[in-house]
């Protein structure tokens, strides 16, 4: 077997702390790799931000989030006191809010809506008397739920974006469901501070 000298790596003639580098051509895969790579770059440079092919993530996530406000303003536009009411009185409706209500609402609130469990006065203001504090009415008991209640000492958060328009209608039925169409109702004391 015959060893060609001249297919060995000339070795370069400078050295540093007596260390001396080959002079060796790159690999033709590599070096073809590179050169795609560049072509890829600059013609997706070119398309992406010369020509505007393709959307930009933000403007991306703009338009779905675009797209569910208006989906969530058509559903809110159909939704009024007399539908609320009629929903309370709609079993599957009041059944489907008690659900979503035992699992979200009943610790501020307890499971029977008095907001006490045990005796112990709990966080929430109490959903069954006739004494209201935001506002008695289904489409104001959904904006309570929808937007929450920054109160100065307890406040209640927006739910809005956690539970849905579906499942926060469903709820309202619930609570309704325990009160009858134009019962009397007074307005809370902190209320008529205000």
């Amino acid at each position: 077997m015959n060893h060609d000298p001249s297919s060995e790596p000339e070795l370069r003639p400078h050295s540093y702390d007596g260390i001396q580098e080959y002079d060796q051509k790159l690999p033709n895969w590599w070096l073809f790799t590179l050169y795609i790579t560049i072509v890829y770059f600059v013609i997706a440079w070119v398309l992406y931000y010369q020509v505007g092919v393709g959307q930009e993530d933000g403007a991306q996530v703009d338009a779905v989030i675009q797209s569910l406000e208006k989906a969530r303003e058509a559903e809110l536009a159909n939704v009024n006191d007399d539908k609320l009411w009629e929903m309370s009185l709609d079993a599957a409706t009041v059944a489907a809010g008690k659900q979503t209500y035992l699992t979200t609402c009943s610790p501020c609130h307890a499971p029977d809506l008095t907001a006490t469990l045990g005796g112990a006065k709990l966080p929430g203001l109490p959903l069954v008397d006739k004494e209201w504090k935001h506002g008695h009415t289904p489409v104001e008991v959904m904006t309570i739920i929808r937007k929450g209640a920054p109160d100065v000492t307890k406040g209640m958060i927006a739910w809005e974006s956690a539970l849905g328009t579906k499942r926060i209608t469903e709820i309202v039925a619930f609570i309704m469901s325990h009160h009858k169409k134009g019962e009397a109702w007074t307005p809370a004391v902190d209320a008529l501070e205000k």
